[in-house]
């Protein structure tokens, strides 16, 4: 909420007597201020503690420990573990073996705590929205989006029951999933909607629609509150929905579905340990059966991957982008979101090991981590691995802006009609001829019209 955050953290630390600071570090944005913050909070005040939370420092916990100016790592939930570190640092002990979730170092030798089983959501303490209000108008975190003018960012649930293989969610929940109940969720949507003016909802669960039968339930609690939202999901569990849920979905508000679609090659699918039963083939099905239920499938293509020598990379791009225009044919409402494969450290998955005989490596300076070349590494834009030359990353960038002209994203709520369809004949011949190279034009008119291209927020 802060264009400049540090100064108002310093001013902070400075009127109380503060004993740690907790950041939540994402990849990418939010780990290029983590750093910087990190590191002027340490030098100005060397015996606050900092401790990092979040993706990125779980699975990347020795660049962090090793930088001299962050001492912990909550390793997954926090709601048991943080209370108990801040206990023990409130008493100075350095005794800390004993808290679940924790990474930490000793004597320059990185430890990890045993790992808690991911707690039941419904058991936990309710959120206080009141005190953040108190601090912060909680409705200024309510943003203005393509479902609605304040839209409420809301967590149901924590992990993934499943293990694929470029996830960064996989190494820290291991196939682990719980949520909070169909009530429970009610009750926080209706009071943020009551309290606070929240119009649409955003689950940024890693996968909300895991229970068909808490989908349904929650879908039926909220069909009457005109209530529009969206979420994240997979293919292969949404498509075995019956048609009588989906139909209460959309009726209750559900306007689009996130969804990793990855790739129409069924043997990359395999490798990628997507597990279920998700093909091509069930990739197709499912953007013509949303259609008919009027849901928005916004569906993720991770282009790149390594699959054998330079020209069978090349090719599979080739047949990766075919597959794409396929779906839009099918279903022309989907939306295409478009990522680079970048390695994620799951030992023991097949893509992680072909990535490591390839001589990848990952920075081990954290600082490394936020220079422009690794930033977009992080936004799986521009990864830096060896079977990806450059001209095949401008294919996909070039091919992603053609698409993006012929096709613009409904979520960019800011693009009139008469800029989408001129757009779209400008884009037309390129599209449809597969003229993807150099083109300069719809970037530059992308660029005046600052056109914002699909994709999922805070990734």
């Amino acid at each position: 909420m802060e264009k400049d955050p540090l100064p108002k953290i310093l001013q902070y630390i400075q009127e109380h007597d503060i004993i740690c600071l907790g950041i939540t570090v994402m990849p990418g944005p939010q780990l290029k201020q983590a750093i910087p913050i990190s590191k002027k909070i340490k030098e100005s005040f060397p015996d606050i503690q900092i401790v990092w939370g979040g993706y990125f420092p779980s699975n990347q916990p020795r660049p962090v420990l090793h930088s001299g100016y962050i001492d912990y790592i909550i390793n997954g939930p926090g709601d048991i573990c943080f209370p108990a570190l801040l206990e023990k640092i409130e008493k100075k002990d350095k005794n800390v073996e004993s808290i679940p979730n924790l990474i930490y170092k000793k004597e320059e030798e990185i430890k990890f705590t045993t790992k808690d089983a991911i707690y039941d959501q419904d058991t936990l303490p309710t959120f206080p929205y009141k005190k953040l209000n108190s601090f912060y108008p909680i409705s200024r975190y309510l943003g203005k989006t393509y479902l609605g003018s304040k839209t409420i960012a809301y967590h149901s649930s924590f992990g993934c029951p499943f293990t694929c293989s470029f996830c960064a969610v996989v190494p820290i929940y291991n196939a682990r999933w719980k949520g909070k109940s169909a009530q429970s969720i009610y009750k926080d949507i209706l009071l943020l909607k009551n309290e606070y003016g929240g119009t649409a909802i955003e689950f940024h669960d890693n996968n909300f629609f895991v229970s068909e039968k808490r989908t349904v339930e929650f879908s039926n609690l909220i069909k009457n509150d005109n209530m529009i939202w969206w979420g994240e999901g997979r293919i292969d569990t949404i498509d075995k929905y019956k048609d009588a849920s989906l139909k209460i979905m959309r009726e209750a508000g559900c306007k689009m579905i996130f969804l990793g679609a990855e790739t129409g090659n069924d043997e990359i699918l395999k490798k990628m340990d997507k597990g279920g039963t998700q093909s091509g083939e069930q990739i197709r099905r499912f953007a013509a059966r949303m259609a008919e239920f009027d849901i928005i499938p916004e569906m993720s293509f991770v282009l790149g991957t390594p699959v054998g020598d330079e020209k069978q990379v090349n090719r599979q791009i080739d047949e990766d982008i075919k597959f794409i225009k396929e779906i839009k044919s099918i279903n022309p409402n989907t939306e295409i979101i478009i990522y680079v494969y970048s390695p994620v450290p799951v030992e023991g998955s097949e893509l992680y090991e072909k990535v490591k005989s390839t001589g990848f490596l990952f920075p081990e300076k954290l600082e490394d981590w936020i220079n422009d070349t690794w930033s977009n590494f992080d936004l799986r834009k521009n990864p830096l691995t060896p079977w990806l030359k450059p001209y095949m990353i401008d294919k996909i960038k070039n091919f992603e802006t053609v698409l993006n002209g012929y096709y613009p994203t409904v979520s960019d709520i800011r693009l009139g009609k008469l800029k989408r369809q001129s757009m779209k004949f400008i884009s037309s011949a390129r599209y449809k001829l597969g003229a993807y190279a150099a083109p300069y034009e719809i970037k530059a008119l992308q660029k005046i019209w600052k056109y914002r291209q699909p994709e999922i927020e805070g990734f």
